[in-house]
């Protein structure tokens, strides 16, 4: 490690994690047909999310140019709106767009977040350089610049998840998000290996946000434009680092003053795998319900439990509901939710709908129907236990399972079948399953809101990979415009 002696001033060679994640981005093709395949998936899910946040007032509030009028003409566009902003601001929307209501994708490791958060600085940057490069009479990028960007910005957030848990020490997961959109965004810009290091190692001293907005009894809709904050960030940082402003060549590693001594408590980062395409060939989509990951399983179990329980919710002497550590450690909640965001945390309240309703949308979280007395009145009736099985298969490189359990039982003495879900139809082992829900998901929440012909235009050119991946950035943007 660089940085042992506090006292000299000898300038240290970078730090290894530095070096790996700059070359990787400088230097690594990505030649995986199924990683492109998945990325062009992860943008229409992304996007799909993004629309349906703008039917939530929280969202639509934080939206545009950070004062009044401070647009800019030719800038990048913020879908599903008129906006034309610069690219910070760009990308804290579509960031807290995507994000908003806990739909896009999920990575689940020792660490979990929500790769796709990147997407708000790569398209917001990669739609302002090609309407720039457009002015100029040059080339704009294409889309596939963009999927290649989100592969590698969805490998450098996963990767440094899987052996490094930053929530155990109270530290929050979107600090994951600014490295990792740091270094393409960089690199989109057209910096070089040197401007990447400076640019990453500026992004780990930055530090991180803490969880405090993600539990109880502080649980807020912060959760909801963090990783917004965080994506817009790395615009920001990198826009700095090619100005030729330089770097940190031992920011993690330096003593005392460095991240692992500061904020790891001086462990460094361990690593299972290096940079390829692993990550975005295994991501998790949320597809059927805007629902903290660890749950989605248990949703599902719920789902199928409806039948037998709606008639008899009054006869429920408790539930059990079997999870995994983490879903134990972050989602098992008790006593009053004060929001969306406290109840689309809540393992017990994402049961408890579908049991009672047969649903979950995001529409579920809102206070007309948390008021609902008999949601609370079962929650009080739930058991949440850690199923260690469920823990084993979800650290399991080769399974990477969310398994959940659920079982009623009556106060006759009766039960329900014990209901056990190992993986949602997001996974990798149900894709062929889950592909055409995602298209629906899109279709549902983009049409809508877009005229007929942009529609039909952007539905076309989404079901040609071929067709999208040659679309130049700022075309593919334009059709996104409300």
């Amino acid at each position: 490690m660089s940085g042992a002696d506090i006292r000299s001033a000898v300038r240290p060679d970078w730090d290894q994690v530095l070096v790996d994640i700059a070359d990787y981005v400088c230097g690594v093709d990505i030649d995986s047909d199924l990683a492109y395949e998945t990325a062009h998936y992860c943008l229409m899910d992304t996007l799909a999310c993004g629309f349906q946040a703008l039917d939530y007032p929280a969202c639509t509030k934080l939206l545009g140019p950070v004062v009044p009028g401070a647009t800019l003409a030719g800038g990048a566009r913020v879908p599903g709106t008129s906006y034309e902003l610069e690219p910070v601001q760009a990308a804290f929307n579509i960031g807290a767009m995507n994000r908003w209501l806990d739909f896009n994708d999920t990575w689940l490791a020792a660490e979990w977040g929500h790769p796709s958060d990147n997407l708000g600085g790569i398209l917001a940057v990669a739609d302002y350089l090609s309407r720039q490069a457009r002015a100029e009479g040059k080339a704009p990028l294409t889309m596939h610049d963009v999927l290649t960007a989100a592969i590698k910005a969805h490998e450098i957030q996963g990767v440094l998840a899987l052996e490094n848990s930053y929530n155990r020490v109270g530290l929050d997961h979107v600090l994951l998000v600014r490295i990792a959109s740091t270094a393409v965004v960089t690199r989109m810009l057209g910096g070089d290996r040197e401007t990447v290091l400076n640019a990453v190692s500026n992004a780990w001293i930055d530090g991180c946000s803490l969880r405090t907005y993600r539990h109880a009894p502080n649980t807020g809709s912060r959760k909801s434009w963090a990783a917004g904050d965080a994506t817009s960030r790395a615009v920001r940082l990198a826009l700095i680092a090619m100005t030729g402003e330089m770097g940190y060549p031992s920011a993690l590693s330096a003593k005392t003053w460095g991240y692992y001594d500061v904020l790891f408590k001086g462990k460094p980062f361990e690593f299972q795998r290096g940079y390829g395409s692993y990550v975005m060939e295994n991501v998790l989509f949320k597809i059927s319900y805007p629902a903290e990951f660890h749950s989605q399983t248990a949703v599902e179990a719920a789902m199928t439990l409806h039948d037998t329980v709606a008639g008899r919710i009054d006869d429920i002497d408790k539930v059990v509901i079997e999870t995994q550590e983490a879903g134990v450690r972050i989602i098992d909640k008790t006593g009053p939710l004060d929001n969306p965001a406290d109840r689309d945390h809540c393992i017990q309240y994402m049961v408890a709908v579908p049991l009672i309703f047969g649903r979950l949308t995001a529409a579920d979280y809102e206070d007309d129907v948390a008021s609902d007395p008999r949601i609370d009145a079962l929650r009080d009736r739930m058991e949440v236990r850690e199923n260690e099985a469920f823990t084993k298969d979800y650290f399991d490189p080769d399974k990477r399972y969310i398994g959940n359990a659920v079982q009623v039982f009556f106060k006759d003495g009766s039960s329900s079948d014990r209901i056990e879900v190992h993986f949602p139809i997001g996974h990798r082992e149900r894709r062929a399953e889950g592909i055409p829900v995602l298209k629906q998901k899109f279709v549902d929440s983009v049409s809508p809101k877009l005229a007929a012909g942009q529609w039909e235009a952007l539905a076309a050119l989404t079901a040609d990979r071929d067709a999208l991946r040659e679309t130049a950035v700022d075309e593919f943007m334009a059709l996104l415009v409300a």
